[in-house]
């Protein structure tokens, strides 16, 4: 294994292995501690706060809809297209990342972030600064409520780095923390 391989393994992990990896990075790196219930993923023991991890890998946008009869043509044009974003291509880039189910009432703090194609970006914000400066709704869902989501894209990125930027790492960098 190396950075590399550790990339595009992560790539390919489905959501709830890749939820996983992202938990695993931000405890290590964090120094945090096992969660207390199932409510919310990880804990911090000196603060005394339950923290939630949401990750999401970045990909172009893929403009072609799916329909009965694109179905097929779209999948296999899944098999030959490489849609990863490298971080500093963000911005000429069309992606969107939903963070989502956010419940703000089940954590006093949430690590999120982006896989981009060469680095990993982490942000941190507190629960209760989770609110329409980073265009979160808490309409994710008909009837569920007290949760919500936000999107990370080309047009809102620039105030999660502005304002909630916690580190970012370069596989290299992540695949030591692993190690």
């Amino acid at each position: 294994m190396n950075s590399e391989m550790l990339k595009e393994g992560i790539f390919n992990l489905n959501t709830r292995r890749f939820g996983s990896v992202a938990e695993v990075m931000i405890r290590r790196l964090c120094q945090l501690g096992r969660s207390k219930n199932q409510f919310h993923d990880l804990y911090d023991d000196m603060a005394n706060h339950r923290v939630e991890v949401k990750f999401s890998t970045v990909r172009r946008t893929n403009s072609r809809k799916i329909t009965e009869d694109s179905v097929l043509t779209c999948i296999s044009d899944e098999l030959s297209s490489n849609r990863e974003i490298k971080f500093d291509e963000w911005m000429q880039s069309q992606f969107d990342c939903n963070i989502q189910q956010v419940k703000r009432d089940q954590f006093e703090v949430l690590y999120y972030g982006l896989f981009f194609n060469d680095k990993v970006a982490i942000f941190r914000i507190k629960s209760d600064e989770i609110g329409s400066q980073i265009y979160y709704s808490d309409k994710q869902h008909k009837g569920n409520e007290g949760e919500g989501q936000f999107h990370l894209n080309e047009k809102t990125l620039q105030i999660h780095l502005d304002n909630y930027l916690y580190k970012i790492l370069t596989y290299e960098e992540l695949f030591q923390l692993l190690v």
